[in-house]
């Protein structure tokens, strides 16, 4: 959202992404949580046509939280009572390891935290 103070580093890197776009990973859990997001500010056209273009797209592939994959996220979770990690965030980490992804598209400095490169910087 153009209010946010992240959105102008955000905009000029998808820009470059649109030029040259790679698969993208994703959890149902995190998929969830961005149709919240838009929801909660009174914006469900725009929840709806975010998660229909997320749904819809041959670039992103959106990982379901198993029961296998929740039990990591928990174990990683209680692992790690001196950070302030989301409980989805865990779940991103786990996904991602096993994926061996090492970078993420995020603003949330635990996933640098986590020793994941994030971007854009």
């Amino acid at each position: 959202m153009a209010r946010d103070n992240q959105h102008k580093a955000a905009a000029k890197y998808w820009k470059g992404y649109v030029q040259n776009p790679q698969p993208l990973i994703t959890t149902d859990w995190v998929f969830a949580e961005i149709v919240t997001f838009f929801n909660n500010k009174g914006l469900h056209a725009k929840a709806v046509e975010v998660g229909e273009r997320l749904l819809q797209s041959q670039l992103v592939e959106i990982i379901a939280i198993t029961p296998e994959l929740r039990s990591l996220a928990w174990a990683f979770f209680k692992r790690h009572s001196d950070k302030q990690y989301s409980l989805t965030d865990c779940a991103s980490f786990v996904v991602m390891s096993k994926r061996r992804v090492s970078h993420a598209l995020t603003f949330d400095g635990h996933f640098a935290q986590a020793g994941f490169v994030v971007v854009p910087e």
